[in-house]
């Protein structure tokens, strides 16, 4: 038995079966590279799901980490904690926000960002106005908030009922959005580019018109920024490439690079409704994950990390591009920055078996869409060997 079977073996007997896991034991990362127990090296183009921007265990964000544990892991937030202090400093100076609640997660986040838009809304407008408009094809979060929030209905199968109070209409359809308020809403929650539901751009100036429209009718405007923050698109945060200002933005995935985070950023005015005792988190903002967000942020400043991240997307979509045109069934390449999609007229899911099979790690969203998320310090050495071993994969097709 080798040691990634005897691990396997192991997980099988106690491990919750919440994800259809692939034949990988994991146990050691560097750069662009993932390493199982067997000593086999594969090209990391998943990275965590868009956690890894910077690539696995950066020293700079390992050297803070160590650092930051030999003085204090956690402490309650009934104290004030100078990291997270720091790191809600970063955030604001470099976004619309003025405020930051920090929490573990992404479906935390956008938790906290719905809760803190109905209570705003009700204090302002009153207790009617409770609804939130979402995207059809989006994605929140696993929690029973952040799936009654999540525009697939796949994702509530089995867990209803859900809470009410949420609307869905399609992504890039303002007349239908329009459409869909109502008296009783109070906020619109969008992705600025849809990561799960299919690498799904929005139609130029969409999100400013929705910017637009929220002001006309009174409403919160909260971009999920969980997947694409961070840097993802080429940009620290997506928003700023639509002209379009959110009232409320969450945060999670990359921002502590590669250790659990999630951040809620909101302006002033809508942030003062969370008073003392009305949200909370435990672990949120904790000085260990705080000081490896801060590192994150440094880096990615100070290292021309968001120039990689553009040349590097430029040439990630010309490869790709390529291959459409070799191969009839590759529909669509669509991305931004280094989250690309490339859509198949096929199922994906053994094409990420092969690719995994051949060093190459990606995964399939919407059950035709190829996912390319490399970390943001990928080389176009990196970006050839890829799609070498993706073209081999589609000669066999």
């Amino acid at each position: 038995m080798s040691q990634s079977e005897y691990w396997i073996v192991r997980g099988d007997r106690h491990v919750a079966t919440t994800y259809g896991r692939y034949p990988l034991v994991a146990v050691r990362g560097e750069g662009c590279y993932l390493f199982d127990a067997n000593g086999n090296r594969y090209l990391d183009f998943l990275a965590g799901v868009a956690v890894n921007n910077l690539g696995h265990c950066h020293p700079r964000v390992v050297e803070a980490i160590k650092e930051q544990a030999e003085r204090l892991l956690h402490c309650s937030n009934f104290y004030h904690i100078p990291q997270q202090i720091e790191l809600a400093e970063m955030l604001c100076k470099r976004s619309f926000g003025d405020r930051v609640f920090f929490c573990n997660s992404g479906a935390e986040a956008n938790e906290a960002a719905i809760k803190l838009a109905r209570k705003h809304s009700k204090e302002k407008y009153g207790e009617h106005k409770h609804e939130v408009i979402t995207a059809l094809a989006s994605f929140h979060g696993r929690t029973l908030g952040t799936i009654s929030a999540t525009g697939q209905e796949k994702m509530r199968s089995g867990f209803t009922p859900v809470v009410p109070g949420f609307h869905y209409v399609p992504f890039g359809d303002l007349v239908a959005l329009r459409a869909a308020v109502t008296e009783n809403s109070c906020a619109v929650l969008l992705e600025p580019v849809q990561g799960e539901g299919g690498v799904n751009i929005p139609p130029a100036g969409y999100l400013k018109q929705v910017r637009e429209l929220c002001d006309e009718l009174g409403l919160l405007l909260i971009f999920d920024e969980v997947q694409v923050g961070i840097g993802r698109t080429g940009t620290l945060f997506a928003y700023e490439q639509e002209d379009a200002e959110p009232d409320i933005m969450t945060l999670a995935k990359a921002l502590a690079g590669g250790a659990p985070i999630g951040a809620m950023v909101a302006k002033e005015e809508i942030a003062a409704s969370f008073t003392p005792g009305s949200h909370g988190s435990t672990f949120g903002g904790n000085p260990l994950m705080a000081a490896a967000a801060i590192a994150t942020l440094k880096t990615i400043s100070e290292e021309g990390v968001l120039e990689n991240c553009n040349n590097m997307g430029t040439y990630l979509q010309q490869r790709l591009v390529e291959l459409q045109e070799r191969y009839s069934f590759v529909k669509d390449v669509r991305g931004r920055g280094l989250i690309w999609g490339m859509e198949l007229s096929i199922e994906g899911g053994e094409i990420v078996k092969t690719a995994l099979s051949k060093g190459l790690l990606i995964n399939c969203t919407a059950g035709s869409v190829l996912r390319f998320v490399p970390p943001l310090i990928v080389t176009r050495v990196e970006i050839d060997m890829a799609i070498s071993i993706l073209d081999d994969i589609l000669k066999d097709i």
